[in-house]
């Protein structure tokens, strides 16, 4: 009896590592649908993200000409000069840089030794290779995510500490956010 009922709950166990995940984005997907259809109040499902998807799209066309770009620029060059507003924009512009555009940030993965007396050792991606304005000659800045989550932590660290991986940043980022479990294979 009691190894049926193993056999059992670890039958059920794998269903939940399956179905789970699946279930959750499902759910996710249907709820952002439904959010941005009841926004623009739209009869179709689904409409409201076929229309945003095409805009963005759209716009992204039409911000890699020459005259939109000297517009961007000048709508920099503007915000730039609003003290708080700045701070946002700059900052989630550059975010968003960071994973999309001509302009990646997390394309540098690297091992980091934290602790050489325990050998214990971080991935994380360096951002920023010259620190010589700050008067750190010898460091880089080096963003380390968090699993699980959409924040992290930024040090500067001595170039000895860091060694660079062999693997590509989108490969490295999921191993990360995943605390691991994902492995190295390519998405």
């Amino acid at each position: 009896m009691k190894n049926h009922l193993r056999r059992i709950a670890r039958y059920f166990f794998s269903g939940m590592v399956f179905i789970v995940p699946l279930l959750a984005t499902g759910y996710f997907v249907f709820w952002a649908f439904a959010q941005l259809d009841g926004l623009l109040q739209l009869p179709y499902p689904g409409l409201g993200f076929v229309i945003i998807f095409a805009a963005i799209t759209l716009f992204g066309y039409f911000t890699s000409s020459f005259a939109v770009n000297t517009f961007t620029d000048w709508l920099d060059h503007i915000i730039s000069k609003i003290p708080f507003i700045k701070l946002i924009y700059s900052s989630v512009k550059d975010l968003i840089g960071a994973f999309v555009g001509e302009k990646r940030k997390f394309d540098k993965p690297v091992l980091v030794t934290i602790n050489k007396e325990n050998t214990l050792h971080q991935i994380g991606f360096v951002t920023q290779e010259d620190l010589s304005e700050l008067g750190l000659k010898d460091m880089v800045a080096v963003y380390f995510p968090h699993s699980y989550a959409f924040s992290g932590n930024h040090f500067l660290v001595s170039k000895e500490s860091i060694k660079p991986l062999d693997i590509s940043g989108p490969v490295a980022m999921k191993f990360i956010v995943s605390g691991g479990i994902s492995g190295f294979k390519e998405p």
